[in-house]
Order: structure tokens, then sequence, then C-alpha cells
């Protein structure tokens, strides 16, 4: 019996933030997974290792976490004032889909270097040494990202002593800017959708919870850690090893995925894996890291625990933290209030890696509130760059 041999398809791994994924550029991809649809998702699913019932990736390049189970693809734009266009791809680990629903802020730090590295910018645009500015267009949820990349001898720069906790290593610092970060798009209307700073989600087996529902960065869920049986001090093995746990925050998902009008039954939630988002905020408090590191109460304005892929999520989302960033720039919303209440233009919030500042600054215009922008850094670095094989189809 005869086997079709495997193809190469031209691929970089590079870790972004606290995640990893496999870059390709658009027109390196083969000609039927160019275009969206089935071969595609066919194609990044062999990539990662998916679907997986062993749940490690091993015959993959996935990592078996939300965390790593990324793909991502680039292309030069044609859109006046972008220089390339980003789309991104969330691989699930046991299941064959690939969620299209959202960003990763973590991946968005690597895109502006592989576009300069592929040579996807004017050259005259690329300082020799310096910061280069590259204009992405994300387009999973049609919005704007500009990377302030560091460039060295006419080379992106990914090595430096910047810190990002979370991640092993120091690296070059990335500047992100996230414009126009709420979600005014088809897929959620405003940045607060029922048009309320705190609703009530009635989740059964929990009764009534207060919530924020927040489209910026990422549909995210906010919820008090007290109201769920939580401190905000927690690490991934607390929820995670935890069936009971993990279905709370599942319940919690889907009706409020519900009530932000993204999907139209709670069944609906189960092909929507990427988005919303759920995390728990808290005060701040002292705590120890995942690492051992321990952070004090006099470190942090707040506590945020975020779920990703039913997870627990090891450090922060960067679209999660977009939208912390954003809820807490607007007085009255369980993320303002549990840092302390007033106006804000940054926080820093303490997740189970360490810390994290975002900053973000909301005005109201005709009774709505308005972020033009949400700022944060992360680092970005190269793994291995080459060809990835999947057997051919």
């Amino acid at each position: 019996m005869s086997h079709n041999p495997q193809i190469r398809v031209p691929a970089t791994y590079i870790r972004g933030g606290t995640s990893k994924g496999v870059f390709f550029l658009l027109d390196e991809l083969p000609v039927a997974a160019q275009t969206p649809g089935v071969a595609r998702d066919q194609l990044l699913l062999r990539v990662i290792g998916s679907p997986d019932p062993y749940g490690k990736h091993t015959d993959g390049m996935g990592g078996a976490t939300s965390s790593t189970s990324k793909t991502v693809i680039v292309s030069k734009s044609a859109r006046p004032e972008h220089d390339v266009d980003y789309l991104f791809g969330q691989v699930a680990i046991d299941k064959a889909f690939v969620d299209w629903s959202g960003n990763c802020g973590n991946l968005s730090s690597a895109v502006g270097g592989f576009a300069i590295s592929k040579g996807l910018l004017d050259p005259s645009r690329v300082p020799a040494n310096g910061l280069c500015t590259v204009r992405i267009w994300q387009a999973n949820i049609g919005k704007t990202i500009i990377a302030h990349v560091p460039v060295t001898n006419g080379e992106v720069q990914e090595t430096g002593d910047f810190e990002l906790d979370g991640v092993t290593f120091p690296a070059a610092e990335v500047q992100l800017e996230f414009m126009d970060p709420a979600d005014d798009g088809e897929d959620g209307g405003a940045m607060f959708p029922t048009g309320n700073l705190v609703d009530e989600l009635d989740v059964p087996g929990v009764g009534k919870l207060n919530a924020t529902l927040i489209n910026a960065g990422i549909p995210t869920i906010f919820v008090n850690a007290s109201e769920i049986g939580y401190t905000g001090t927690e690490l991934q093995e607390i929820i995670n090893d935890s069936r009971d746990a993990l279905a709370l925050f599942e319940s919690i998902r889907s009706h409020g995925a519900v009530k932000m009008g993204l999907i139209r039954e709670l069944s609906e939630a189960a092909n929507r894996q990427h988005t919303p988002k759920v995390a728990f905020v808290a005060p701040p408090a002292d705590y120890v890291t995942s690492s051992g590191k321990a952070v004090k109460v006099n470190d942090i304005d707040l506590l945020v625990r975020a779920m990703s892929m039913g997870k627990l999520h090891h450090a922060m989302m960067g679209t999660a933290a977009v939208a912390i960033g954003t809820a807490a720039a607007v007085p009255g919303t369980l993320v303002n209030l549990a840092a302390g209440g007033g106006n804000r233009s940054s926080v820093v919030f303490g997740h189970p890696s360490g810390t994290l500042r975002v900053g973000a600054e909301a005005n109201q215009v005709d009774g709505e509130w308005v972020v033009k922008k949400a700022i944060m850094s992360r680092s970005a670095r190269v793994l291995m760059e080459g060809w990835v094989r999947v057997p051919g189809v």
C-alpha cells in the first residue's frame, strides 16, 4: 500500500510574550490553504498535532497548552496605513477545531519582528538602529495594533534585559499599542454590550453573580473571586486539577457569552472556545507565584486570574491584559473597584507568574465610554525557522 509523502511548508517557530506559535507567510502556504476553509484548518491541526486524545501533542509542534497551541498567518497588507495583516488561529488540543474568533495579544508582539525579517516592510521604513514602527491589521477582530520593534544594525533585535513574568529569560522589549481596543464590529457591539458596567449572571449551581462584560482586546467576563469561593491568589493546579472548578468556569463563560450576544444558545459555546475569556478579580494581597517569587500587597493594584481554552492560564493572555487595563480605566467596573476605584490610566496586576503593568485611558463621549488606546510591553524571540513537515493529503 502506497502513502503520500510528507510536504514541507516554510514556517517559523516563535515565542511571543508568554505564548509560542508557528508563523507562516500567507503566500508560502499550500495553495488550498491560502484561503479560509477546511484545507487551511486541516493543515494547521496537523502542524500542531491535534486532535490529540492523549493531550500531549507528541506528533506535532503544539505544546499541549492553550499558550503553545497557536498558529499565525501574516501577509503584506493592502489596507491604507497598515504594513501587514495578521491572522491568528487558536488550535484546540483534543478536538479537530481551529478557533478564529479572537486575537492573541502575546503573539502580537512577534508579528512586527517577523514582518521585518521577512521583508514585508519597505526598507526605507526600517532604521539601521532604533525602533521600527510596524502597523498591523489584526484580521480576526478588525483592529489596528502598532508594534515598536527594536532594530540593531538593520536586524531585528531579540536579546535584551527586559524581563517579563512568565518567561524564563530576559529579551528585548517590544512596545505594543492596541488602538480602539473596544470591539465595535459585527461580533459584539459596544465596549459594554449590555450597556451596563456591572451585570447580574444567573449561573446554575452558583446563583446570581455580579459580572463586568466587556469587549476590549478580547471579549471578557470579569467576576469577583470572593463570589465564587476564591481569593484571587490561586495558582494553576488549584483550578486545573478540579473538574468542578473547570465546569464552574465553563458555565460562567457560556452564560456570559449569551448575555454578551456572542452566541444565541448555551450549546454554541463548545464551538467558540477561544472567546469570551473568563477572569476573576480581587483586591491586592500577598502571594507566592508559581516560580516561588513573593509578590507583596504594595507591589500591585489588584489580583487577576484568567481562564484560557478551559484552563487557568499560567500568566496572563495579552488580549485579556488589554481588557483588564481598559476595564480598570472605567470607574465602577469590577476590575476598577478591585483596584480601589476612581480614575486610573494604568494598573499593575498580579497573575500566577508575577505582575504586569497595562495602561489605558477612558473617556465618556455622548454618554458612552471610549478607550482610544491600550498600551503594554512584551518580548519575542525566534526559536526555530525553516520548514515544518506534515503528511500529504
